[in-house]
């Protein structure tokens, strides 16, 4: 199995960690030279790409590669819409990467929408809120044209919030920037990126296609993560606050503009376990563990 990881970040490498103790052959993209001695670091073979144009070494790991995960968002070049590698290639997979035998895209459960707190799954129509979300959407589908034209199966993984050692509660409590805004009713899910690993790799062992909501099993209010953290380490977590006082980017508000429970019953009926399935268990492990600072 020779694996090539476009975005070869947070999610990225938990993907190259699963991959690798699989005994896979594993490459990344990265956007700078700097980063690449980390990639050399986790035994993650590097290659640069930013999104205009792919080097004739990238080119001739890609004529190599049989499994493709896709994880870099929409739109990373200046005034280029839509997915950087299929903008690269004109959506001509079989060009580029003649031995592919499955592809990963990386997208979000943000194409939903707002639900009002209700459940989703892989059957309920996307109505994507923000512009971003609304990219997610067509890169979706341009993946599935692009799949279906190579004759490839294709795994499209809706992710939730992310989170693992080095992003988490316990950091931003550590640094002092920690909230606990209440919105009344308002729920997200979440995912330990390790379990993204793990569920990439599953999916490519069976060749699976289609579309897989990638989360926990308990969607809950944000501020019961913060409390949840804040007694782990034994100290008093900060004030809450309503969300209509606080001052939030554009974005981070944007967040709180969709509710909604996302189901992963579609994966686990496959027979896949989450590691994770709960952020209670997932922070009891990282502070036990100390990870949370890795």
């Amino acid at each position: 199995m020779r694996v090539m990881i476009f975005g070869a970040g947070y999610s990225g490498q938990a993907i190259a960690a699963e991959f690798l103790k699989a005994g896979a052959d594993v490459a990344g993209t990265t956007r700078s030279e700097e980063k690449s001695q980390n990639l050399k670091d986790k035994a993650i073979r590097p290659f640069l790409f930013g999104g205009t144009e792919l080097g004739d070494g990238l080119r001739t790991e890609l004529a190599q590669t049989t499994h493709l995960i896709q994880s870099i968002a929409p739109a990373i070049a200046p005034g280029k819409d839509g997915d950087p590698l299929l903008n690269v290639i004109n959506g001509d997979l079989r060009a580029v990467f003649p031995k592919l035998q499955w592809v990963a895209y990386l997208s979000t459960v943000g194409v939903y929408g707002d639900h009002q707190g209700d459940w989703v799954d892989e059957e309920t129509p996307c109505r994507p809120v923000s512009a971003r979300s609304r990219e997610r959407v067509a890169a979706e589908n341009a993946w599935q044209v692009a799949a279906n034209r190579a004759e490839v199966p294709l795994a499209i993984l809706r992710l939730s919030g992310i989170y693992g050692p080095g992003r988490n509660g316990f950091i931003n409590l550590a640094q002092g920037t920690a909230r606990r805004l209440v919105k009344p009713g308002q729920v997200f899910n979440r995912i330990r990126v390790e379990d993204i690993g793990r569920a990439t790799l599953f999916l490519s062992e069976r060749h699976a296609s289609g579309i897989f909501n990638v989360t926990d099993d308990l969607p809950a209010p944000p501020q019961d993560v913060v409390t949840e953290a804040a007694r782990l380490m034994g100290i008093q977590p900060p004030p809450q606050r309503a969300f209509e006082t606080a001052e939030l980017t554009p974005m981070a508000r944007s967040f709180y503009g969709e509710n909604k429970r996302v189901s992963n019953m579609k994966i686990r009926n496959l027979g896949f376990s989450f590691q994770f399935p709960t952020f209670e268990v997932s922070l009891e492990q990282l502070w036990q563990s100390g990870r949370w600072k890795a």
